[in-house]
C-alpha cells in the first residue's frame, strides 16, 4: 500500500503517516462535490488538445484530481491524495509569497516560439520540450535557438521526458549546450541511464546539469535517483507525489536542489504547486508552474499565471459559470467518476 497520505494537521509537515481507510473522505462525499471539466489547449501538449480534470470542493478549498488517462489506479491514487490534502487538510505555512516561474515552450516549430513566449510576459527562465516523437534533433536545435534569440539573457532548460537513449542524449545535450543550458531534464528514461549521461557529460567537460523528473515521481522509491548519484537536481510535482507534505519530505531526504513543476494543471492544481514552492526551505531555480498559459480556458476568473516572471501566492476558487461552461460531456464525466470510485477503492483494499 502506498505510504503517501498527508498528515491530518497542516501544522505537522514532518508527519507523513501512511494512509488508512478511515483517513479519506467517504466516496459519496467526494462524488457529491466533484466537477469534471474539459479545457481547450492553445497548443498541443503531451499529444492532447483538451485537458480534462476532476475538481473537488472540500471544506478548506479546492483540490484537483487529473492523472493522465494512461496512469493506472495505484499511480492515480497519489493524485487523489494530493487533491484531498488541498481540499480537506490545507497546506503548510509558506516561507515566501512570490514564486519565480519559467515559461514553457512545447515542441512547436521554431517560428511559433515568439508567439508562445509572448503569452508568459517577462520571463527569466524557459523550459523547452525536446525529443518529441516524429521530430529530429535539428527541430529541437532550431526551437532552442529561437528561444535564445528572443531571450538572450534567460536561463534555458530542456526537457526530453526520457525520449533519448544514452548516446543520443549525450550528443543532443552537447549540441544544444551551445546556447548555454541551465540543465537537461530527464534525458533518458531510467536511473542508470541518467547516471551514465551525467558521467559522460562531466568527462567531456559539458557544463550541463542533469535533472530527474519521471525517475522521481514514477519510481516506487523516489529517492533512488539521489542514492545513485544520477542527478544534480530533482523536479517535483505535487499531484504525482501524493501531496505537498510528501513532496517536502522527499526533497528533504534527497538532499538535492528542487524545481517545483506542474502536470498541466488548472489554476486549482497550480495552487498546490505554489504551496510546495512556498514551503521549501530553499528555492534556487524558477519553477515550472506557469503552464496555465498553455490553456485556452481555466476554472477561475483569477488565473494563476505569471506576472513579471513570478506568480503571487493566493487562494483559488473555481467559478460556477466556468465549471458549467467547460463541463465535460456526460460520457467523459461518467468516465472520471468511475475512475474516482476505483481509485478511492485502492485505499480501502490495498490488495487491489
Amino acid at each position: 500500500m502506498p505510504t503517501h497520505w498527508p498528515p491530518p494537521s497542516p501544522d505537522a509537515p514532518g508527519n507523513h503517516a501512511p494512509l488508512s481507510a478511515g483517513s479519506l473522505p467517504d466516496l459519496d462525499e467526494l462524488l457529491a462535490v466533484a466537477h469534471v471539466v474539459s479545457l481547450p489547449m492553445r497548443v498541443k501538449f503531451r499529444g492532447i488538445l483538451q485537458r480534462e480534470a476532476l475538481l473537488l470542493e472540500g471544506p478548506l478549498g479546492w483540490g484537483e484530481f487529473c492523472p493522465f488517462p494512461e496512469y493506472g489506479d495505484v499511480e492515480a491514487s497519489r493524485w487523489l491524495a494530493a487533491a484531498v490534502e488541498a481540499g480537506w487538510h490545507g497546506f503548510p505555512q509558506p516561507l515566501r509569497t512570490s514564486i519565480p516561474v519559467n515559461a514553457t515552450v512545447p515542441a512547436v516549430p521554431a517560428d511559433r516560439v515568439p508567439d508562445i513566449l509572448a503569452r508568459f510576459g517577462r520571463v527569466d527562465a524557459v523550459k523547452i520540450k525536446v525529443a518529441e516523437p516524429g521530430q529530429s534533433l535539428d527541430d529541437d536545435a532550431a526551437r532552442v535557438a529561437a528561444v535564445r534569440a528572443a531571450l538572450p539573457d534567460a536561463a534555458i532548460r530542456v526537457d526530453a521526458n526520457g525520449g533519448w537513449d544514452v548516446p543520443t542524449a549525450v550528443g543532443a545535450i552537447t549540441r544544444l549546450s551551445d546556447v548555454g543550458l541551465e540543465y537537461a531534464e530527464q534525458p533518458v528514461p531510467d536511473i542508470a541511464g541518467l547516471a551514465e549521461v551525467r558521467r559522460r557529460l562531466r568527462a567531456t567537460g559539458v557544463p550541463v546539469l542533469i535533472a530527474a523528473d519521471e525517475s522521481v515521481r514514477k519510481e516506487d522509491d523516489p529517492l533512488k535517483v539521489a542514492r545513485a548519484g544520477a542527478a544534480d537536481l530533482i523536479v517535483v510535482k505535487v499531484a504525482p507525489l501524493g501531496g505537498v507534505r510528501r513532496a517536502l519530505d522527499i526533497v528533504a531526504q534527497a538532499g538535492l536542489p528542487a524545481v517545483v513543476s506542474s502536470a498541466l494543471d488548472t489554476s486549482v492544481g497550480i495552487r498546490a504547486g505554489l504551496a510546495l514552492a512556498a514551503a521549501l526551505p530553499e528555492l534556487p531555480y524558477a519553477c515550472g508552474l506557469g503552464t496555465v498559459s498553455l490553456l485556452a480556458a481555466d476554472v477561475t476568473r483569477d488565473s494563476l499565471v505569471p506576472d513579471d516572471g513570478a506568480i503571487r501566492l493566493r487562494d483559488v476558487t473555481a467559478d460556477p459559470g466556468l465549471l458549467a461552461e467547460y463541463a465535460a460531456a456526460p460520457e467523459r464525466r461518467g468516465w472520471w467518476l468511475d475512475r474516482l470510485r476505483r481509485v478511492h477503492a485502492v485505499f480501502a483494499d490495498p490488495a487491489r
